[in-house]
């Protein structure tokens, strides 16, 4: 709290894109909780979480005349902006879409954050952006970015825009950005493709898991590091927001635990179920739905990285919670929302 009071001191609005996603609406809430203003950009059939002290502004980062709404009235020199908004895609081709609002929709957040004036820019990057090392080795932050060191449409769109908002802080702007690993908890509905293997299992549908995992973190966490980087983060400078690395054996069992089930599910190889993965590429694509069992999800479940949150927790006191908590909150708030 001490952090947040430091920066409601140095901050007394925010711009929040993307203000209809899972982490944005818990940024939101803590910001509203402080006291602070907050004006939300989100699409034209989305709606952003109520709030006081919250406004929302209907628009898309990939129409830059829809964003002067976003600025006009605030005092640059009190606004910050937290760019949360982008398109999460398990896909490995960069799709023209994915781009579009990944990089180019960052870049006009950039323009406008340059013809406005806004005090500083965080912008919410990903793990995914930094190129893995070897088996089990330990990953750090970096300061160059390349989208052909990494794998994946999202992994690759991500690293072009982190490589504009840093060139952007070169030319003057005052940026931050943050990594964060694979984002789960509370007060999501299903759109956060993690949460959604939740609400699988709560209902009963989701038969196993698989062998492998990766590096899981709270939104709250998240949220609070951001808000802190913010505050406290260098100019200039990215930060990595991971947790530590768990297997999905571990997180089955914590939700096993969460709902008080007796059968544990059973664990299949990846590689097996990676023969499968086209196969359900190719049913979705059919049947017109969203796939979370991609050759490329399941390739990021073969990964053996470690993201170090050290830099984070050093220079603004970023420490994530256990995440056996976090699968408990996630499944009680499922729970209450399941019809």
């Amino acid at each position: 709290m001490l952090i947040f009071k430091a920066l409601l001191d140095m901050k007394k609005n925010f711009i929040i894109t993307g203000a209809a996603g899972h982490l944005a609406g818990v940024i939101i809430r803590k910001l509203g909780r402080l006291g602070c203003y907050v004006r939300g950009l989100v699409l034209p059939n989305e709606e952003g979480p109520e709030q006081e002290n919250a406004e929302y502004i209907k628009g898309d980062i990939t129409i830059p005349e829809t964003l002067d709404p976003l600025f006009s009235g605030l005092d640059p020199k009190e606004t910050a902006l937290i760019h949360t908004a982008g398109l999460i895609s398990v896909q490995e081709k960069v799709s023209p879409l994915v781009k579009k609002v990944n990089v180019d929709g960052t870049k006009n957040i950039i323009a406008k954050c340059l013809q406005y004036g806004i005090s500083r820019l965080v912008y919410v990057s990903s793990v995914h952006a930094i190129p893995e090392k070897g088996k089990w080795e330990e990953v750090s932050e970096i300061s160059d970015f390349d989208p052909d060191k990494v794998e994946g449409a999202y992994a690759k769109t991500k690293a072009m825009a982190t490589k504009a908002v840093l060139e952007a802080g070169k030319d003057g702007l005052d940026v931050v950005v943050v990594h964060p690993s694979g984002i789960i908890g509370p007060y999501d509905d299903g759109r956060n493709h993690l949460v959604q293997l939740f609400q699988m299992y709560l209902r009963g549908k989701l038969p196993a898991v698989v062998t492998g995992g990766f590096d899981f973190v709270d939104v709250r966490d998240v949220a609070d590091g951001i808000l802190s980087a913010g505050e406290k983060g260098r100019s200039g400078e990215c930060y990595i927001l991971s947790n530590r690395y768990f297997t999905m054996k571990e997180i089955a069992e914590y939700m096993r635990l969460a709902l008080g089930r007796k059968c544990k599910l059973p664990v299949l190889p990846l590689g097996f179920v990676k023969t499968l993965a086209y196969f359900f590429d190719f049913i979705a694509k059919i049947a017109g739905i969203r796939n979370i069992f991609t050759p490329y999800s399941f390739a990021t479940l073969g990964t053996t990285t470690y993201y170090s949150h050290y830099k984070a927790t050093v220079e603004f006191g970023y420490h994530p919670r256990d995440m056996k908590q976090t699968v408990k909150d996630t499944m009680d708030y499922l729970k209450g929302r399941l019809k």
